[in-house]
């Protein structure tokens, strides 16, 4: 078997990512300025978008999709009266419209995009149909035509009217959610056209943009991408627990952990006491640590405390 090339380095990186580049090229980019073996991101960013970008290292992966599943908060301006064909200023105009909704039109709308709602993701994303990726048919100029989704939105606030064309917005929301659709579809329900020309995450899951570090003070320059400079130094990651900071947390004896760490489940009622109240009994995620180590990922399920994944 040939070596992975690299370090084999564990932990999280949170970077703000800069507009104009791919979330996959500053995980590239990121990982050969550290020399690491492996490296994902938690949760893509179209190119246009800035902010808060989680990048795991090693084991850290294995927590990914636990901070894809997590809370984001994010800041979008959109403009009213212009459609584009990817609903973000990279696109193509595709409408225009003279109406430009007041405060309180906006507001008024506001409302039917908050809680569970259903969404139509944008032309321009990555979902596949037919093994096709979206966003390569909508730039061959084919029809795409997505069918509408569950999204849940915390929160939709109108926080500054820029000008009579321009509004900024926050938004608090699950996963899989598309700001871009968001801004669309509240344009539309105001008599309007529009799309988005900025948008900013700041929050997911447990980190924050205060943890961010900008993607060029990690790069620095060209001459430090270069073969024969020394890697840079790993104390910039985050444990990877840090990603599981906001999983309820079910402390355990020793010998409980190397029950799960076997792959065995234990029974709730050995618990009693112990299980976190803000864990659902039904299919509920708990972080389960033993002498202040994180053990793991684990279940309830049918009475039983059942290993999902161990670190």
């Amino acid at each position: 078997m040939r070596k992975r090339r690299g370090r084999p380095l564990d932990g999280w990186l949170i970077i703000d990512k800069p507009s104009g580049i791919t979330s996959t090229s500053v995980v590239n980019r990121v990982r050969h300025r550290f020399d690491a073996q492996k490296a994902g991101h938690g949760g893509t960013l179209d190119p246009l978008a800035t902010g808060l970008l989680p990048i795991a290292f090693g084991a850290a992966t294995k927590t990914v999709p636990y901070i894809m599943d997590g809370t984001k908060v994010y800041h979008f301006t959109m403009k009213f009266g212009e459609a584009r064909d990817s609903d973000d200023a990279d696109g193509a105009v595709s409408g225009t419209s003279e109406v430009r909704p007041d405060d309180a039109q906006i507001n008024a709308q506001l409302p039917q995009f908050r809680g569970e709602i259903m969404q139509v993701p944008p032309a321009f994303s990555a979902i596949k149909v037919a093994g096709e990726r979206s966003y390569d048919m909508a730039r061959e100029g084919r029809a795409v035509e997505h069918a509408p989704r569950p999204a849940r939105i915390d929160r939709f606030e109108l926080i500054e009217r820029v000008d009579q064309d321009h509004a900024k917005f926050e938004v608090q929301s699950g996963k899989g959610v598309y700001m871009r659709s968001l801004a669309r579809d509240l344009a539309i329900a105001c008599g309007s056209l529009g799309h988005i020309t900025s948008l900013r995450r700041l929050r997911v899951g447990p980190f924050s943009i205060a943890q961010a570090i900008r993607l060029d003070a990690i790069l620095l320059d060209k001459a430090h991408e270069e073969e024969d400079t020394p890697p840079t130094s790993p104390d910039l990651l985050l444990p990877v627990a840090t990603a599981l900071a906001d999983i309820p947390a079910l402390a355990l004896t020793e010998n409980e952990a190397a029950t799960l760490k076997q792959g065995q489940a234990i029974s709730l009622v050995e618990l009693m006491g112990r299980i976190p109240g803000e864990a659902s009994p039904d299919q509920g995620l708990v972080r389960a640590m033993a002498g202040g180590r994180v053990i793991g990922l684990c279940r309830l399920s049918d009475g039983m405390l059942k290993p999902e994944r161990i670190m």
